[in-house]
């Protein structure tokens, strides 16, 4: 009897675990670029479907390494880093760190705040393998795009006369330091672009054998009838 016992708990055990992963926290930039111009303001979100109060915003500086979010830097409220006024000395890494000061943590975003006049408008985060990617040039006055240069880790890759390069159908050997110059204006700084891998493809079950979820359900609900 103590062994049927065992066995009913372990199969309802099975019956009911979940295989859905956890998601990871999330480090997310309103407006979602990289680059900024003095004084601009910038969000900065963790987010996590898990523990979306449970988070704070990190970063590394030229001066300062690991210092929280309302610690010299922005205002946090809820996971969310508030920066009303970005410096130069805001240029840096930003991560999401767990409150518990446990090792999770989010992958890190490089922002750059330029006291010039140029900005190189790019992913904040990695795109993927096949997507088409938009660069943009933008001068601080005037406001519109104008013609700008683009180079890529230091070699000039086109003029484009609207001011804005399109990377078609990106791959591994598109990622690298990228930046822009207007002429009469200035040059940006540098933003690195990733690329991640596209996962592969996986073939559809063929249709004469039975979907293990199905078996696996019907065996255990048999068992069960069972005992």
């Amino acid at each position: 009897m103590e062994g049927t016992s065992h066995c009913l708990i372990f199969l309802i055990f099975l019956l009911s675990c979940s295989t859905d992963p956890v998601l990871p926290v999330r480090l997310t930039v309103s407006p979602s670029r990289s680059q900024f111009f003095l004084y601009e303001p910038v969000i900065l979100t963790c987010e996590d479907e898990n523990r979306s109060d449970g988070w704070t915003v990190r970063r590394n500086t030229s001066r300062e390494i690991r210092n929280r979010c309302g610690d010299g830097f922005g205002n946090l409220a809820v996971s969310t880093c508030t920066i009303s006024y970005l410096f130069p000395s805001d240029t840096g890494l930003y991560w999401c760190e767990s409150m518990s000061g446990s090792s999770s943590s989010s992958s890190s975003i490089q922002l750059s705040v330029s006291g010039g006049s140029v900005i190189l408008q790019s992913p904040v985060l990695p795109v993927m393998e096949g997507d088409d990617v938009t660069l943009s040039c933008r001068a601080k006055n005037p406001t519109h795009n104008l013609p700008a240069a683009f180079y890529k880790d230091g070699s000039f890759i086109g003029d484009e006369t609207t001011g804005n390069k399109i990377l078609n159908s990106v791959k591994k050997s598109d990622e690298g330091l990228y930046k822009c110059n207007v002429k009469g204006h200035g040059e940006s700084p540098s933003s690195r672009i990733s690329v991640k891998e596209k996962p592969p493809t996986t073939s559809p079950p063929s249709s004469s054998s039975s979907p293990p979820s199905s078996s696996s359900s019907s065996s255990g609900e048999q068992l069960l009838l069972q005992l």
